[in-house]
């Protein structure tokens, strides 16, 4: 089987129509985005909730999926760093699945094909 990957890029909310424009100008527009919660190193942040200060432990991020064959794999990450770094806790990951095979429901396409 070729060599597809998957690329999840977690993420600020705030930042996504910002690295879809760039993902776009660059070719790149198969993509998937849910929306999720999470925290890491800055273990949330803290807020006033009725007069009393609160820590919020889960913080809305937005996740991105993109299939992609290995050659696009370096362009992909290049540009979510310069797009999505601010220099703050927060900022997100991008992980790196590889995947046995992907196969296209409606034409029965596989591998590559199907992306």
């Amino acid at each position: 089987m070729e060599n597809i990957f998957k690329l999840e890029i977690i993420t600020r909310s705030e930042k996504l129509n910002i690295l879809k424009d760039a993902l776009a100008q660059k070719g790149i527009k198969g993509m998937t985005i849910s929306n999720v919660m999470g925290a890491g190193n800055q273990k949330g942040k803290r807020e006033i909730y009725r007069g009393s200060e609160t820590t919020i432990d889960l913080l809305p991020k937005i996740r991105v999926e993109i299939l992609t064959k290995q050659s696009n794999i370096d362009e992909i990450i290049t540009i979510a760093k310069e797009v999505l770094n601010t220099g703050k806790e927060g900022d997100g990951k991008i992980i790196i699945i590889p995947v046995a095979n992907v196969i296209r429901i409606r034409t029965a396409q596989e591998g590559e094909d199907a992306l």
